[in-house]
């Protein structure tokens, strides 16, 4: 399917059926190529060092060393920045997802997911992208960003953004993709796309997931929603 080297993905669940089933149904693709089985997150921590994956499908709730814990270290060793994580989860009001995310996940879903959109969402991190699970993300956040959000410390973080930046994080935090910023703000995609890179190194963020935390936790998304 793919012209280029298969995307490496590493699958990290305590549960041995549901790895079985994911590597059955990624074997069946040409573009992807199963690398390694972690039950725990230590484990996935230790693989992710030694197969360097593109992709880490990642359970939250993992004897020894959880979900969020595993994605914490692995989002900040060295060696490892090209590794994203697509966190898993069976519940749609997790709060873990959040902080999954906060502690450098790419994006997540929900393991009720059908096999196209779950290929869809490896190939999508893979490239850089995010991806949040579209009828969870914007709730799941809000739910648990309320009463964590402090104005002051909100309007200090995004003192280094223009207005225009300003603008494209709100629509990025209310998900839309660059095609779709450049629309509602009359802008090229690839004008779009520069200003996401801008501001995601004026903020330090590791991906496009990690900008929708910021939107949310300043209360940017919820001001333009």
């Amino acid at each position: 399917m793919s012209a280029g080297p298969p995307i490496k993905v590493l699958l990290a669940d305590d549960e041995r059926l549901v790895r079985s089933g994911f590597k059955v149904l990624l074997d069946l693709e040409d573009d992807i190529a199963v690398v390694g089985e972690a039950t725990n997150g230590a484990e996935a921590v230790e693989l992710a060092r030694a197969t360097r994956p593109a992709v880490v499908l990642m359970d939250i709730r993992m004897p020894k060393l959880d979900g969020i814990r595993a994605t914490r270290e692995i989002a900040g060793a060295d060696g490892l920045d090209q590794v994203r994580v697509l966190i898993l989860t069976t519940y749609d009001t997790d709060e873990n997802v959040f902080e999954a995310l906060q502690a450098g996940a790419s994006g997540f879903l929900l393991k009720d997911a059908g096999p196209a959109e779950l290929l869809h969402a490896i190939r999508v991190v893979a490239a850089g992208d995010a991806l949040l699970a579209p009828r969870i993300t914007r709730r799941l956040i809000s739910q648990f960003t309320a009463q964590r959000r402090a104005a002051k410390s909100g309007e200090d973080r995004l003192a280094v953004l223009t207005d225009r930046e300003r603008e494209v994080l709100a629509l990025v935090g209310r998900g839309m993709s660059n095609t779709e910023i450049g629309t509602a703000l009359f802008l090229s995609p690839a004008t779009a796309r520069t200003h996401v890179s801008r501001i995601m190194g004026k903020l330090s963020a590791r991906d496009r997931a990690q900008l929708v935390v910021v939107a949310y936790q300043t209360g940017l998304s919820q001001s333009t929603a």
